[in-house]
């Protein structure tokens, strides 16, 4: 689900997602590291994943927490959508260590921002994400780079971030 702000070809600002009963990705109290090491299915993700958790506490100063069964999510803001009634909190970046390749919710999508993506390296994305096979696919600085423009954007748009 894209809960984060998008903008569209049109180059309008389109924020929320889809109407729903009630966002089913929550924060939870779940044990991050007992996670990734259960649901991670290589040692090269597990290592990844651990990278990823360092990498990801630096850049926003918040612990990693898990959100819904399979993301691990850093920081949070809360969005409320122009569009329906939908708002919700959702984290200010975050991973899942899937099976075919990482996840990685770091981008909103900002033209502003699209100039980020191309020392990155070699991923593929889609409409919420970005995938990496192996975090050495990608370059760390490009990624801090993306992450905290990402953050600046949010705190922008939604005001506090927590």
């Amino acid at each position: 689900m894209d809960l984060f702000v998008r903008y569209q070809s049109d180059g309008k600002v389109h924020k929320g997602c889809k109407i729903m009963a009630e966002l089913k990705t929550k924060q939870h109290d779940g044990d991050v590291f007992a996670f990734i090491n259960s649901f991670a299915n290589t040692e090269q993700k597990r290592a990844d994943s651990l990278e990823l958790v360092k990498l990801m506490q630096k850049v926003t100063g918040h612990p990693p927490k898990m959100w819904g069964p399979t993301m691990i999510g850093f920081g949070l803001y809360h969005y409320k959508s122009d569009r329906s009634r939908q708002e919700g909190d959702w984290p200010l970046v975050a991973f899942s260590p899937r099976k075919a390749a990482i996840s990685l919710y770091v981008y909103t999508g900002n033209p502003a921002h699209a100039h980020l993506l191309e020392d990155l390296g070699t991923y593929t994305i889609g409409k919420a994400c970005i995938y990496v096979k192996n975090l050495s696919d990608i370059h760390l600085e490009a990624l801090e780079r993306l992450m905290r423009a990402t953050i600046e954007f949010l705190e922008e748009t939604y005001g506090t971030i927590m």
